[in-house]
């Protein structure tokens, strides 16, 4: 039926377009978690990049290691972080998450808006986590930083103006008590607490309902007894649940004494700062940041995180990779040296893989923690040699807002901050533009 104004309707005839079927899709849940990754010094974009097409493509050497999440990946190319003005390192740094360049008088050379993990844990995390973000880091400030907090080395800006830097956490083992101290050491252990006080409030709710149900009269008593079963219900399906199936658990903890968090503070940009106990300890210091970060968001301490491995001007040793040198060292202080950049860029690339992973891994209730999540891996250029910042090496992952993964999307060109703004619209947020709107041209299509 054709239906026009008031109760007339035209019957139609049969439509071949009558014959095919299109199936609505229902508006996307906006994402619940948000992750943001660093990881310095750009990449090499030639062995970066995939080969073939959007839903057929072959990762790229530097990241082939992620292959087994592959169909959860979504490779973002081909777009230009122009709001990265000032300071070669520094500015790309600060436009990474904020769209903004860098401020050289008014406000200490920061930036000049707000980071988006900031804007999303204002939205997200109010009144429904313990922490409305997290930022962890792994052997940081290690270049120009003579123990200040310089915008080399910070990536979170305040939600509100002056919009100051939040300095990352740096050792591990006051992040773990300061996350997890409280809990007792055993997984299960930890559900059975949880366990125990969703149980607790359910007693609490049966007893009101008891003492309500007494000034009732026949009818309203019904309704009540009828409350109170769906209560005793919901008690009863607790007590059947296996705790050790749990979303939150326990992060296994680590001996991290080989490891000096504050390595590399108080160094100059020329001096000795080889630290090599705490150089060779940065693989499981990074695994351990990795679980407590999943952690935290499983258990609902944090919606919002970010994982800084090291600064942008990089000096820190890599000796499990048969590395003497420092980083900043492979990407242009000892002339650019694309073989050992690309065996770093590849070993950040299997980190990747272990905290995407660890985040399919964790149950929520029928889909895993990466689902109702966005992840995004950045640097603040994309080539070490030229310090350009065009091609910016950019991944998404996760399932959160309706985010179309397995896929490798090419863009003309476009500023960064188009990105920037999508993710602020996978969480429900409607506005078009962030960051400087100089460098802001709108949303990017083909993400959900």
């Amino acid at each position: 039926m054709l239906r026009g104004a008031g109760a007339i309707a035209v019957a139609l005839p049969w439509l071949e377009i009558m014959g095919t079927e299109r199936p609505a899709r229902a508006q996307p849940a906006p994402a619940r978690r948000f992750l943001a990754v660093y990881t310095p010094g750009g990449t090499l974009i030639d062995r970066w990049r995939p080969t073939g097409t959007e839903t057929s493509f072959t990762l790229g050497p530097i990241l082939a290691p992620l292959a087994p999440v592959q169909d959860r990946l979504l490779v973002v190319d081909g777009l230009d972080m122009k709001s990265a003005l000032g300071e070669q390192h520094q500015s790309g740094i600060i436009a990474w998450l904020t769209g903004t360049p860098q401020e050289l008088a008014s406000n200490g050379g920061y930036a000049t808006g707000p980071s988006i993990d900031q804007v999303i844990a204002s939205r997200i995390s109010a009144g429904r986590t313990a922490e409305a973000s997290i930022q962890l880091a792994v052997r940081w400030a290690t270049g120009k930083s003579h123990g200040l907090m310089t915008p080399m080395n910070i990536a979170n800006f305040e939600d509100t103006a002056p919009y100051s830097p939040i300095p990352p956490r740096l050792d591990p083992v006051e992040i773990f008590t300061a996350l997890f101290g409280t809990l007792d050491p055993g997984a299960s252990d930890d559900a059975a607490r949880r366990l125990a006080r969703k149980r607790s409030i359910l007693d609490f709710l049966d007893r009101r309902y008891a003492a309500l149900s007494a000034r009732l009269g026949a009818a309203d008593k019904q309704k009540i007894d009828q409350h109170l079963t769906k209560i005793r219900e919901i008690e009863q399906s607790l007590s059947t649940t296996p705790v050790t199936t749990a979303a939150c658990r326990h992060p296994m903890r680590v001996d991290t004494s080989d490891y000096n968090p504050s390595a590399g503070l108080n160094s100059d940009d020329v001096g000795s700062i080889v630290d090599s106990s705490t150089d060779a300890a940065i693989p499981k210091v990074g695994k351990l940041m990795t679980d407590m970060l999943v952690m935290a968001l499983a258990c609902d301490i944090t919606a919002v995180g970010t994982l800084q491995w090291s600064d942008t001007e990089a000096k820190y040793t890599l000796p499990w990779l048969n590395l003497t040198e420092h980083h900043h060292f492979y990407q242009e202080m000892g002339g650019f040296k694309p073989a050992e950049c690309e065996f770093i860029y590849t070993w950040y690339s299997e980190q990747h893989l272990y905290l995407l992973q660890e985040m399919e891994k964790v149950d929520m209730g029928g889909h895993s923690l990466l689902d109702e999540s966005v992840v995004f891996f950045g640097s603040e250029i994309s080539d070490p040699a030229s310090h350009r910042k065009t091609n910016m090496p950019f991944l998404l992952a996760g399932g959160g807002g309706g985010l179309r993964t397995g896929r490798w999307v090419r863009y003309p060109s476009l500023p960064h901050n188009n990105l920037l703004v999508s993710i602020l619209n996978l969480f429900g947020d409607t506005r078009t533009r962030f960051g400087s709107l100089a460098h802001c041209t709108g949303p990017l299509t083909n993400l959900t």
